[in-house]
């Protein structure tokens, strides 16, 4: 069974730090595209940080380019947003998914191209 889930969401104040996780189960993310995806209440789904399934380049939305940064960790089938300098507009329910093939700027403009999707995690960012 496949299973994508996501960790270590909570509440933060402006300018603070936060690690997301998310553990795979049923498939190897070293075969697979990742990302991470937020969605802000009212808005819709937008990527945020996703890696190429290939060749592991990078993709950053603009809004986080400098403050978050995706990475991996294939021994532990796990990846990992680091979020620093938080800021209000980063609240939003996180999401981990993953797609068996594709470029990671095509994907993160694009989340209908995942496959798996975990359930999401709570960041609430104070002011």
């Amino acid at each position: 069974e496949v299973q994508v889930v996501e960790s270590g969401g909570g509440l933060v104040q402006a300018g603070g730090s936060l690690r997301l996780s998310c553990a795979a189960s049923g498939f190897g993310f070293d075969d697979y595209a990742s990302g991470w995806f937020r969605q802000a209440p009212g808005k819709e789904r937008e990527g945020v940080a996703c890696i190429s399934s290939h060749d592991g380049t990078t993709y950053y939305a603009d809004s986080v380019k400098g403050r978050f940064t995706i990475s991996s960790d294939n021994h532990k089938n796990t990846r990992y947003l680091q979020m620093n300098n938080l800021k209000p507009e980063d609240t939003a329910v996180y999401y981990c998914a993953a797609a068996l093939y594709g470029d990671s700027d095509v994907l993160c403009p694009d989340p209908d191209g995942m496959d798996y999707w975990g359930k999401g995690t709570l960041v609430t960012v104070s002011s």
